[in-house]
């Protein structure tokens, strides 16, 4: 629950920075247009699309972490998310060679059954306790995918 208190707490903040910063913009954009000015022009345009990038990209964040836990809340209750324990470090990290053994099971599930969305998600969790986000990341677009179908 913290990490969402957070998520929606960055992402006011952030929203209240685009209108702040757009705002700043448009009188940027008003000054250059009344003295002639196109390099204050390009600069208040320029203010106004970078933060618009940096919203779609926060949006879409949001939208994948909300697919994402809803699968995993779907398959927390038919209860076929990885089990299986992994040594945990005194700090609380994974010891990766233990997450790195369950591998080779979740991925023989996934070879077996590419259009399983079940099995793809579950080996996103996998390879996220070991540490390895972008293939995590991966695994877990492509269960997204399956569970549009």
């Amino acid at each position: 629950m913290g990490t969402r208190i957070g998520v929606a707490v960055m992402a006011v903040v952030f929203a209240l920075y685009i209108w702040l910063l757009g705002g700043r913009s448009v009188a940027m954009i008003g000054a250059g247009i009344d003295t002639s000015e196109p390099i204050a022009i390009v600069m208040g345009v320029a203010m106004i699309v970078f933060p618009l990038l940096g919203f779609w990209a926060l949006g879409r964040e949001l939208w994948f972490g909300w697919r994402a836990d809803r699968l995993a809340k779907q398959l927390g209750e038919e209860g076929l998310l990885p089990s299986e324990e992994v040594a945990l470090r005194p700090s609380g990290g994974v010891v990766r060679a233990d997450a790195d053994a369950l591998f080779p099971d979740y991925q023989r599930a996934v070879e077996a059954e590419p259009d399983s969305w079940r099995a793809w998600f579950r080996l996103g969790v996998v390879y996220d306790a070991a540490g390895d986000r972008k293939r995590a990341r991966a695994a877990t677009r492509q269960a997204i995918r399956l569970a549009r179908r």
